[in-house]
């Protein structure tokens, strides 16, 4: 078996993956309802040996839609209509997500409005609301003068 790279640093083998395999509803011609070619691979997380646990728990936070509670991963391919095709398929779709959930994202920087900014958006909002008061006190009858 192979190994699977997630990122530079981070590797996986085959052996770490559960294949089961079922008919797909996708193409196939004559052959979908007799040959099964859709893939579902499915990754524990919890029990991986080459992952620490922070790397799990951000993979777990950041792909909680798609691990049940026991912590295992679920990715389904039914692309192609081969086995070969839609498992190679299921194994890349698989090192994208993990890829990007194990990128490390920015910490966001608050950043204080500055007081001239605040104050024009407050002057722009009393001119809006003194206009509509204006509109509203013209014709306060309702009556256009049918």
């Amino acid at each position: 078996m192979t190994m699977i790279e997630i990122t530079q640093d981070i590797s996986i083998h085959e052996d770490e993956f559960v294949f089961k395999l079922s008919r797909s509803g996708g193409p196939g011609g004559q052959n979908v309802n007799k040959v099964n070619t859709r893939v579902t691979l499915f990754f524990d997380v919890t029990h991986c040996e080459c992952l620490t646990e922070e790397q799990k728990k951000q993979i777990l936070t950041r792909l909680v839609g798609r691990a049940d509670k026991k912590g295992v991963i679920r990715v389904v391919s039914q692309k192609y209509r081969t086995q070969r095709a839609n498992r190679e398929a299921a194994i890349e779709r698989f090192r994208l997500l993990l890829a990007e959930a194990l990128q490390k994202r920015p910490v966001r920087k608050k950043i204080r409005i500055p007081y001239a900014i605040n104050q024009r958006r407050l002057e722009e909002k009393r001119k809006r609301s003194l206009l509509k008061q204006q509109r509203a006190r013209r014709n306060p009858t309702g009556d256009y003068g049918d």
